[in-house]
């Protein structure tokens, strides 16, 4: 354990799988106590299997973060079972591929109901506790789309530039009660996400998903995709107090490969 966690406790949302699952990991390793949450409850349940099996104590709770009601559960259920929240890292699944001219009224209505409303919601549950006690850390990870647009992923690169105004603002405003906020945008990193990404762009260009895969890996100077766990160590960075000047920043991870500042 290298960065003092031990015993606080993180909410990690979106989290039986992928980048989610990875930070879950990487915090629970670190001693952190852990509730994590996802819609799909078999895989939620594997995910909590695999991470006891770890020796990592973790609870879960089944939701649907689009769900104003199940979001609010999420954090009832972390103060009830442990009396507070340290660390919210927040994660989403993924919004529908398209060009804009592909997405209907009711994808964009979807999709801000994921990638900002649901930040909106689940921030504002946990603030109140942690302004109380004058502590704690939020983490949104969100993506390179941020800074580097990816032409298929409309929603991505239109909706997550709100939680870089979301960082920047609660940094200024939370500050003073001692609570951080940053943002992580993360690259490719080696999930299902990326392979229905991949699929969607061999199905255009009439390519096999493993020859897109490779061409994706080497747009990366380091020469890989990324791992849900190398994400998961960045988060673990950002909460911890070897952080503590940290805030309202937006970091990237991925290898290089984004190539504006």
């Amino acid at each position: 354990m290298r960065y003092g966690l031990k015993g606080r406790v993180a909410i990690v949302t979106a989290a039986s799988r992928g980048i989610g699952l990875g930070v879950a990991r990487v915090l629970g390793r670190e001693g952190m106590r852990l509730i994590i949450s996802s819609r799909d409850r078999e895989r939620l349940a594997e995910a909590q299997r695999e991470l006891r099996g770890e020796g990592i104590e973790v609870e879960t709770v089944v939701a649907d973060i689009t769900v104003r009601s199940d979001v609010r559960r999420i954090v009832d259920v972390a103060v009830g079972r442990y009396g507070t929240v340290d660390v919210l890292v927040y994660n989403t699944g993924p919004p529908k591929p398209g060009t804009f001219m592909e997405l209907s009224d009711e994808d964009w209505e979807y999709g801000v109901r994921l990638l900002l409303m649901s930040a909106i919601w689940i921030t504002r549950d946990v603030v109140d506790h942690m302004i109380r006690k004058r502590s704690g850390n939020i983490i949104y990870i969100t993506s390179s789309t941020l800074k580097q647009p990816i032409p298929s992923l409309t929603l991505s690169n239109v909706v997550r530039l709100s939680i870089a105004g979301l960082v920047k603002t609660l940094a200024h405003q939370l500050g003073p009660y001692n609570i951080r906020v940053n943002g992580i945008l993360q690259g490719y990193v080696d999930t299902e996400r990326l392979r229905e990404v991949a699929s969607d762009r061999a199905r255009r260009e009439g390519k096999a998903v493993d020859q897109v895969l490779l061409e994706l890996a080497s747009q990366i100077p380091i020469g890989r995709l990324g791992r849900p766990e190398d994400v998961g160590e960045l988060a673990a960075f950002l909460a911890s107090d070897t952080a503590s000047y940290i805030s309202g920043s937006l970091i990237g991870i991925d290898g290089g490969m984004v190539l504006c500042l």
